[in-house]
């Protein structure tokens, strides 16, 4: 039985939101920038030792900033492009690929029933975030 990409992703919400799986996105590149533009201020300003001192500036208010604030995974599963669902949909089918299921409904019950399949799909999930942004992942709430 062939799945949409749309099913995949209502399966891995259903699989992190029973795992209670909350992220935090990384956003070093708002991080990076705010640090080089307070740098270069600061050098317009005050010259070699005020590229210094911005830069110190905006590397610790980039860091602020940046840390990541936890937001349930499902959220920023449903929120990702097209194309990122994607790559994580390929990423998923291989596991249930070789199952046997008719319907969506058949095989969301037949993964939340097995601790292992979740399991799995989990791992799919803290993969994907991890590896493709730089999420960190926290358990239950």
């Amino acid at each position: 039985m062939p799945i949409r990409v749309d099913q995949m992703m209502q399966l891995l919400c259903s699989v992190s939101q029973e795992k209670g799986m909350t992220a935090a996105v990384k956003h070093s590149g708002r991080g990076a920038l705010l640090a080089g533009a307070t740098a270069f201020v600061g050098g317009l300003v005050g010259g070699p030792p005020g590229i210094a001192v911005g830069g110190a500036l905006g590397g610790l208010l980039g860091a602020w900033m940046t840390s990541g604030q936890f937001k349930p995974v499902p959220q920023i599963l449903m929120e990702l492009p097209p194309a990122e669902q994607q790559k994580l949909f390929d990423e998923a089918i291989a596991i249930v690929r070789n199952l046997d299921w008719t319907d969506i409904a058949q095989l969301t019950a037949l993964v939340m029933g097995s601790g292992h399949l979740q399991q799995q799909l989990a791992g799919v999930v803290i993969n994907y975030l991890t590896r493709e942004l730089s999420a960190e992942i926290k358990y239950g709430e």
